[in-house]
């Protein structure tokens, strides 16, 4: 049987050879080579998809994207596959709405699964003005940063060959409303795509990692569904010089998209930075706009994802 504390516990013994990265030396498994991460590359991803609008299922913005994400990875995956499926919305109607699986080296038993959503949150119910509670957010940081550090890290993929399949699923349906979220997560993980019983390694859903100032404290959940995952990842980045970032305190218990997908025996952590703004006060308001994000999140979380492929999960 794989089990991912073997695979970590054979990674920690590998005898290492110095690299350099910022200038500080970082310890790699002998002859491993990691391509470099582009924060500004991925940041450019994000200021793609803002420019959509609003990413609300069933509107223009939401259409474009999907055809937009879907050509941007069938230029680079070995497969994509879409997997719509309908939603009777709370509001009335029923709502269309697609996941994006991406595989890179679909031949490999072994693989990882890094997941981020897609759509934004139809309303901004925490928005300081009433008056504007019913429009729909921009979702540059909870919605378009996750995405953009996936699809960068599919452009690294589809030019250096990792040495562990990479699967990417963009889910849609996590923030459509107070009591209709983590939607397509939650079929995805009833209906995987690649068949019944796929079973990657693990997986790491990628979150709200756009803040202009981002830390990501262990998420709890996170830690008690697969504990060894997250000390590796946590561990990495503070090799990677990024212990600053991703610091070696909790944060809050946070229902996200691994749920479902943990419930579903996909074993899945949450790198997330859930204080957006002053007391998180940019969250689910019209502040979660372009300009209150960065690329250095986006540059941290993804090279830290890019060192973990490359170093063979």
């Amino acid at each position: 049987m794989r089990r991912v504390a073997a695979i970590l516990a054979v990674a920690a013994a590998v005898s290492t050879a110095a690299c350099e990265r910022g200038g500080e030396p970082v310890s790699r498994p002998a002859g491993v080579e990691v391509p470099d991460f582009d924060g500004n590359a991925a940041y450019a991803l994000l200021e793609r998809q803002v420019a959509f609008g609003p990413r609300v299922p069933g509107t223009p913005g939401h259409e474009e994207q999907l055809a937009w994400m879907e050509a941007y990875l069938r230029e680079r995956a070995d497969t994509v596959i879409l997997q719509p499926f309908d939603h009777q919305a709370r509001r009335g109607g029923v709502v269309r709405m697609t996941n994006v699986f991406a595989r890179f080296r679909p031949e490999l038993a072994d693989r990882i699964l890094l997941v981020a959503h897609w759509d934004t949150r139809p309303m901004a119910d925490q928005d300081p003005d009433p008056s504007r509670r019913d429009e729909p957010i921009l979702g540059a940081n909870d919605g378009a940063s996750g995405v953009a550090v996936l699809l960068q890290i599919a452009d690294v993929l589809s030019r250096h060959s990792p040495p562990i399949g990479v699967d990417i699923l963009l889910t849609d349906g996590e923030d459509f409303g107070p009591d209709e979220m983590y939607l397509g997560a939650t079929y995805f993980a009833a209906n995987p795509v690649p068949g019944p019983g796929y079973r990657p390694l693990y997986g790491i859903l990628v979150d709200m990692v756009g803040d202009r100032d981002p830390v990501f404290p262990i998420e709890p959940l996170s830690y008690d569904y697969a504990p060894e995952v997250v000390e590796r990842v946590w561990r990495l980045a503070a090799e990677l010089g990024y212990g600053h970032i991703f610091v070696r305190r909790r944060q809050i218990a946070i229902s996200d998209d691994h749920v479902p997908l943990n419930r579903a025996g996909i074993r899945t952590i949450d790198i997330i930075d859930f204080n957006y703004g002053p007391g998180n006060s940019f969250w689910h308001t019209h502040k979660d706009a372009l300009e209150n994000t960065s690329p250095v999140g986006l540059e941290a979380v993804g090279t830290v994802l890019t060192e973990l492929i490359y170093r063979g999960g």
